[in-house]
């Protein structure tokens, strides 16, 4: 007798400056879910924050978001059924419903690593892969970040943060501060995004405000952080809930100055080095590092610690709580050069979602007091 598939909610797109690395990743996840085990719905949002479902969503797989396409079904979690529903038949006949047995998210940046969405997915009480809401959150914010690990003992780059309005109010003092307790050259970066959307190298004075001018754009809080030259950057991959394991360290070569956008994605040239050429030493530090930042920030299922290291010195530069799923991204590429090649991973993935959820369902969720107070 063949076994049940599971219906794998596949969402990708989304509202945020990461639209179209998510289209990349959610491609690759589709293609690598072993189809004999799963059945995969496909659900897209557009960046003006429209669901889509059917032809619409391929189409944007595909094609990319245009923009303007006409939404043929819109879709919201039934907490009562598990299942999506069209948005007109929430509150009415609730027919059409299409079960989804788990949410396999690939939104990267704002409105799908942040919690909002997993917040979303917990109210329908629907297993989904990845960080919860506060792991998520406190993921995004890479301000609140670098408090936590600071605070249980994991060392960070010296920053300052300050807020957009602030900046708008008193431009000369936040940049007396920056010189003073910074220096150059430094980064300028939105607090809560992704694939260095926004990040600036800055190395002196006159690069400091069209830097802060461009991450204004992206946030309304701003990262100002110390740059460490010379540097490696090297990254962890880390899988697991309540006892997770981290993959081999792998070292990237930018092809630019740092690792930005066009680095990362676009002219191809970004070498990978996996495993990370380390001292054993270095090697099982960075990878229990890894570890204790995950835990730090109470994440599940997956992230990716990015290290930066000179000598034998280690900084946490971010962890990401949806890391990146291309046929390029580390994350996949790093569990496999540990042994987990990119389908058994997915499966693991989806493994560890419903542990989760099975765990959580167990707690109880109302109280009976001894007198009854309310009417």
């Amino acid at each position: 007798m063949s076994r049940k598939k599971l219906k794998i909610g596949v969402i990708f797109g989304g509202r945020s400056a990461e639209h179209e690395v998510s289209l990349v990743s959610a491609a690759s996840v589709i293609k690598n879910l072993d189809k004999s085990k799963y059945e995969v719905i496909p659900i897209g949002i557009t960046k003006e924050g429209r669901w889509l479902s059917s032809g619409e969503t391929l189409r944007l797989l595909k094609e990319g978001n245009k923009g303007n396409q006409e939404v043929e079904k819109i879709l919201i979690p039934d907490p009562n059924q598990k299942s999506l529903v069209k948005i007109d038949e929430y509150f009415a006949t609730h027919k059409n419903k299409t079960k989804i047995d788990l949410i396999l998210p690939t939104l990267h940046g704002s409105y799908g690593e942040d919690g909002t969405i997993q917040g979303l997915f917990e109210l329908a009480n629907i297993p989904y892969v990845g960080a919860n809401v506060l792991g998520s959150a406190v993921g995004m914010d890479k301000i609140v970040q670098k408090q936590i690990l600071r605070q249980k003992g994991l060392s960070v780059v010296d920053w300052i943060n300050f807020l957009k309005k602030d900046w708008l109010r008193n431009k000369q003092r936040i940049i007396k501060e920056i010189k003073s307790k910074i220096g150059f050259p430094l980064f300028v970066k939105p607090a809560n995004l992704g694939s260095s959307v926004g990040i600036t190298k800055v190395h002196s004075q006159k690069e400091l405000v069209p830097a802060i001018i461009l991450a204004i754009k992206y946030d309304r809080k701003i990262l100002v952080e110390k740059a460490i030259e010379p540097n490696r950057d090297i990254e962890v991959s880390v899988l697991g809930n309540d006892n997770p394991k981290a993959s081999v360290p792998g070292e990237i070569i930018s092809s630019n100055e740092f690792y930005d956008y066009d680095a990362k994605y676009v002219d191809g040239k970004s070498k990978a080095i996996i495993p990370a050429p380390l001292s054993m030493k270095l090697t099982q530090k960075i990878r229990q590092l890894a570890v204790e930042a995950f835990k730090a920030l109470d994440c599940a299922g997956m992230a990716r610690v990015d290290f930066l290291l000179k000598g034998n010195k280690v900084w946490i530069n971010e962890l990401n709580t949806i890391p990146g799923f291309t046929s390029i991204s580390m994350y996949p590429k790093l569990w496999d050069a540990s042994g987990l090649p990119y389908p058994k991973l997915l499966d693991k993935l989806i493994e560890l979602a419903i542990e989760r959820h099975q765990e959580k369902n167990q707690l109880k969720t109302s109280y009976k007091p001894k007198k009854k107070w309310y009417k």
